[in-house]
This record gives C-alpha cells, structure tokens and sequence, in this order.
C-alpha cells in the first residue's frame, strides 16, 4: 500500500510596520505532493507570495505586508516517497564548515576525545546516542542566539539545539552534516521538527537525537547549514509578533524508530 500522509501549518502575526516576510513551510521540491494548497491574508485581504526553490529543493515565499493581522495556512498531502538525496560534491565542503549556529571549530578537542578513532558509521552512530544522552529536551533553555556551544554548557534545549550539537561534533570529525527542518508525524509535542543529515559512504542518513519523531515518517521542508537556512519564518524591515502556531502532520501509518538503523528522508 502506498504511504499517505498529511501535513499542514497555520500561523499567525501581528504586524505593525511594512514588512517584508519568507516562509519555510512548504515541503520541499521533489516531495511527492498530490495536493497543496498555500493561502496569505493581511486582514482578510489575500497575498500573492514568489516562490524561491534552492539547489536542495527548498522553497521559500516571500512577500511584502502592511500593518494588520498576518494568517498564513498551509496544508500538503504527500502519497508516497521522495527520491534518494543527491550528493553533490560541493555540498561535502559546504557541510564540514563551521556556521552561525553550528560552531564545529569549538569542538574539535570534545570530539575527538570521545569519538576520535571510529570509522564515519560508527561516528555517527556514537554521536547521536551520546547527544541523546547528553542533552535533555526543555523548550524553556532553548535561545535563539545560542548554537551547538553554548546548548552544551546548559545542557539543555530543544530540537534544533539537538541538531545543532550533532551537526557540529560530526563536522568536527570530518563528516559532512546538514540541518533539515522537516514535518514530523507522530511528534510529540506537535510542532515543525529540526533534524541532522550525516554523509556516509555516498548517502545521507538522518540523525535524531531527541528522539521524538520516528524517522521513516518525516517529511524534508528546508535544507541547510543550520536553523538560519532553515527557519519557518523570517521578517525584514520591522519587527512582528507571532500570535499562534499550530503544525499538523500524519500518516496513514504508524512506525516504530529503531535508532540502530541507517534511515534516509524519503
């Protein structure tokens, strides 16, 4: 039987200056979506966002609002699976950089004094189990400005800390690593989910360390070095207030995680 599942986010602004808005919320290109539907309103009135797509498929709309109330509702079915992640070669420089959130210099000694020595899957594989168990998930010390470095001194935080943390001791290692922002059936708490791709041996396999979401149920969105390449939303020009958020994503399935095993976003 084919995979369905459906995923769908709604959320709200209070702007109170002109301003110019990008949306990660679509999935990605390549996503087999049968039916899609994006829907903007500044005060009841409709929006017409450009949709921008990057070499991984990620989509962002972008748009400029005036002051008002921003209600933005998204919603996607997905019947079936996306193809195998290509690899594209400057993707594996790009991935083994340092970035914003993902400070890979800063953790070379920490790295290497637990993982130094083991092969690329076996890396992997110790790096996500000791994030799990490194760090405990409390939305309440997550912080916007922080990254992977500052999240190991509290210790704390929530999935896009996880990621970063992951990312940055596999790219201190040498393996190339990326961030996904993906739909998440099963999540809990509901909510859009951030996790790392690793490169091994030709192919990406995801990483989870929260392990809230069962993998061979996500869905990519955005792709990138970190939450700024993956962000849900991001505003320029004047400040805005987001009200409400509300993430929806199932499965005609359910799925059990076995984290031992090599998943691919699909």
């Amino acid at each position: 039987m084919t995979l369905v599942r459906r995923v769908g986010a709604e959320l709200e602004f209070a702007v109170s200056d002109p301003t110019s808005f990008m949306l990660g919320v679509a999935v990605a290109r390549g996503v087999p979506v049968d039916i899609e539907a994006l829907t903007i309103s500044i005060d009841g009135r409709f929006l017409e966002p450009a949709e921008l797509i990057d070499h991984h498929g990620s989509r962002l709309h972008v748009f400029d609002a005036d002051p008002g109330t921003l209600r933005v509702s998204y919603a996607a079915q997905v019947t079936g699976r996306a193809p195998r992640a290509d690899v594209d070669p400057v993707d594996l420089i790009r991935y083994l950089r340092p970035s914003r959130y993902v400070q890979s210099d800063r953790l070379v000694d920490l790295a290497r004094e637990h993982f130094g020595g083991l092969a690329a899957p076996d890396a992997v594989a110790a790096v996500g189990e000791w994030v799990a168990g490194r760090l405990a998930y409390v939305p309440e010390a997550t912080s916007p400005t922080g990254g992977a470095f500052e999240t190991l001194e509290t210790g704390a935080g929530v999935c896009r800390d996880f990621a970063h943390v992951t990312a940055a001791l596999l790219r201190a290692l040498d393996i190339p690593a990326r961030l996904v922002s993906v739909y998440a059936p099963q999540l809990e708490p509901m909510d859009f989910h951030s996790v790392v791709e690793a490169h091994v041996e030709g192919r990406w396999y995801v990483v989870d360390a929260t392990r809230l979401a069962p993998r061979a149920s996500l869905i990519r969105i955005s792709t990138g070095r970190d939450a700024t390449d993956t962000a849900f939303e991001t505003n320029t020009r004047a400040d805005v207030a987001l009200l409400r958020l509300a993430v929806v994503a199932q499965a005609d399935e359910r799925f059990v995680d076995d984290p031992t095993e090599w998943v691919e976003l699909g």
